[in-house]
């Protein structure tokens, strides 16, 4: 990793300063295929206060030099809406002892520099910290083989999760709602969660 590039893990106000930079790179960068989002200024800023009001949540920053170049989301899953909690709760598991990642985000000029193995690393080290959790999770949009936007060289990340100790567990999945970009209006997408088990 160059340098030049600084990894910062924040919670609570802290926070607060980067939320518009959070934004608009987090819609820079779903834009891309898998996610396809048609991004939100207002939604965005309401979903990362989120990890401002709680306490245990971190978002782990990426800087080269004063300019944020990415960013990952985690929080204790008991604080995540019933969505995220309901597949789990119905498989046995109890939500107070997962430890939830939201999304990476980083900007395409910097990638394959070891950024998003840091961000794995820095959310497992913050979940640490607070103790008590048994899994650590996350979940990924389904999107069929043929989607007309999907990219000639598209390789999906599922090699890159199976390294830090992830597996994908299909019987796990919830649906998000957003708008895609030839979208007129938010449609349900499908989720599924991969999971750590190295804290059971």
């Amino acid at each position: 990793m160059s340098n030049d590039i600084r990894i910062q893990r924040l919670s609570g106000e802290p926070l607060r300063q980067y939320i518009p930079d959070l934004a608009r790179l987090r819609i820079e960068v779903f834009r891309d295929f898998p996610y396809l989002y048609d991004g939100d200024y207002a939604y965005e800023e309401k979903y990362l206060k989120t990890y401002i009001d709680c306490p245990d949540s971190v978002i782990v920053l990426a800087f080269a030099g004063d300019d944020i170049i990415g960013a990952s989301t985690a929080i204790p899953m008991k604080y995540e809406t019933d969505e995220v909690k309901k597949p789990f709760i119905e498989h046995g598991y109890n939500p107070d002892e997962i430890f939830y990642c939201g999304e990476s985000v980083l900007d395409k000029r910097y990638r394959g520099l070891g950024i998003g193995v840091r961000f794995f690393e820095e959310r497992e080290a913050h979940a640490d910290d607070l103790g008590g959790f048994k899994h650590i999770c996350f979940c990924c949009v389904e999107r069929p083989a043929d989607h007309p936007r999907r990219p000639k060289d598209y390789v999906p990340l599922d090699a890159f999760w199976n390294k830090r100790g992830y597996v994908k567990h299909p019987e796990l999945t919830t649906t998000y709602s957003w708008k895609d970009l030839d979208e007129d209006k938010e449609t349900a997408k499908s989720m599924t969660f991969w999971l750590k088990e190295e804290y059971a």
